[in-house]
C-alpha cells in the first residue's frame, strides 16, 4: 500500500466533505433567480460570455478587466465599468472571478484595490470560476473565509460560444450548502454542475482532464505527422477519427483544425494556456506523489510549440512539433 503523502492527506480533508464518494450532477433548476448585485472580474473569452448572462438574467452586474474597452459592450448593455476590483466589488451580493492563471488571480483578489480589500457582507459568495494552481486555489479560499465568505471554487468545461449561450458545465468545490445558496446565479451561466466535494475539489478535477487532453493533442499530432509521412489522405483519416473510439470531441475538433491547416483563426486555446494548465496538474501529481511521465512528455511538446514562437494560435499547431521530431 502506498504511502500518504502530506498533499495527499490534505487533498482528502478538503474533498471529503461527508460520506458519500459519488459526484453529484445537478442540471439547471427551473425557478427564476432574484436579482443580485454581482461584481464580474475578468472579460476574456469565456468571461465576457458569462458575464452577458448574468446581465440578461436580470441581475445588477459590475465589471472588471484590466483592458477596460473589453468590457464597452457589456456597459452599453447596462453593466456598470469599474475601475479597479474593489470598487466593482463594494457591497455586492456575490463576486465572479474568471482570470488567466495564478498570477492574474491574486492580482484582482488581493491588494489595495483588489476584491477582498472590498466593503464585502458576511457569507458574499466568492466563485473562483478559472483554472488554478490547487494550492493557490486552497489559499484563496482560506483568504475569503477568514472574511466569512462563501467560497466556491468552479472552474468551467465548455467553449465560449457554450458560455454566450449559458450551457457551460461547472466542476464545483465547496460547501454543499453553500452550493445549494448560489445555484440560482450559478444557472444563469450553466446548465449543468459537478459537485467534487470539498473547496479544491472542482480544481483538482479541471486540473486533471485539462492533463489528459494535453495528453490527447500532443498524442494526436504524433498520428497526424505519422499518417502524412505514410501518404495517408489526412482528411479521411481525421473522418475516420470521428467515428472510431479515440476520437474525443477535443481529438476530433484539432484533428479537422490540422487538415484544414486553421491554427490563427477563431482560437480556442492557446499553447500559453495549455501548458499553464499543464503544468498546474504535474505539480498536483507530483505532490500527491503520483507518476505522469504522459503528461512530461505532453508538457515537452507544448513547450517546443512555445519556443518555436507559436504562442497565441491554437493549441492544433503542434502538429509543427510532431513534424519536426526525428
Amino acid at each position: 500500500m502506498g504511502t500518504t503523502t502530506p498533499a495527499r492527506a490534505r487533498v482528502n480533508a478538503h474533498m471529503r466533505q461527508n460520506d458519500e464518494c459519488a459526484v453529484r450532477s445537478t442540471f439547471r433548476s427551473k425557478e427564476e433567480p432574484e436579482v443580485s448585485t454581482i461584481a464580474f472580474i475578468g472579460l476574456g473569452n469565456m468571461g465576457a460570455g458569462m458575464a452577458r448572462r448574468l446581465l440578461q438574467a436580470g441581475h445588477d452586474l459590475r465589471v472588471f478587466n484590466r483592458t477596460r474597452s473589453r468590457a464597452g459592450e457589456l456597459e452599453r448593455a447596462g453593466a456598470r465599468n469599474c475601475a479597479t476590483p474593489r470598487e466593482a466589488c463594494d457591497g455586492v451580493d456575490a463576486v465572479f472571478t474568471m482570470t488567466a492563471d495564478d498570477t492574474s488571480s491574486r492580482s484582482v483578489w488581493f491588494g489595495p484595490d483588489g476584491a477582498l480589500a472590498a466593503d464585502l457582507s458576511p457569507r458574499t459568495f466568492a466563485i473562483e470560476c478559472s483554472t488554478l494552481s490547487y494550492e493557490w486555489v486552497l489559499e484563496l479560499a482560506a483568504a475569503a473565509r477568514a472574511r466569512s465568505l462563501r467560497y466556491l471554487d468552479a472552474p468551467v468545461t465548455g467553449l465560449p460560444d457554450a458560455a454566450a449561450a449559458g450551457k457551460l458545465t461547472l466542476l464545483v468545490g465547496g460547501d454543499p450548502a453553500d452550493l445549494d445558496s448560489a445555484r440560482p446565479l450559478l444557472d444563469a451561466v450553466c446548465d449543468r454542475i459537478l459537485h467534487f466535494g470539498g473547496v479544491g475539489g472542482g480544481t483538482a478535477y479541471k486540473l486533471i482532464i485539462n492533463l489528459m487532453g494535453a495528453i490527447q493533442i500532443a498524442s494526436l499530432a504524433e498520428g497526424m505527422a505519422v499518417a502524412e509521412r505514410a501518404g495517408l489522405d489526412l482528411q479521411t483519416v481525421a473522418d475516420a477519427i470521428a467515428t472510431g473510439q479515440a476520437g474525443s470531441p477535443q481529438v476530433v475538433r484539432n484533428a479537422r483544425r490540422i487538415v484544414a491547416d486553421d491554427h490563427d483563426r477563431n482560437v480556442v486555446f492557446t499553447p500559453v494556456l495549455r501548458k499553464k494548465d499543464t503544468d498546474y496538474a504535474l505539480r498536483l501529481a507530483h505532490g500527491l506523489g503520483v507518476a505522469v511521465p504522459f503528461g512530461q512528455v505532453a508538457a515537452s511538446q507544448i513547450q517546443q510549440l512555445i519556443d518555436l514562437g507559436h504562442t497565441n494560435v491554437n493549441e492544433s499547431k503542434i502538429i509543427e512539433v510532431a513534424r519536426r521530431a526525428r
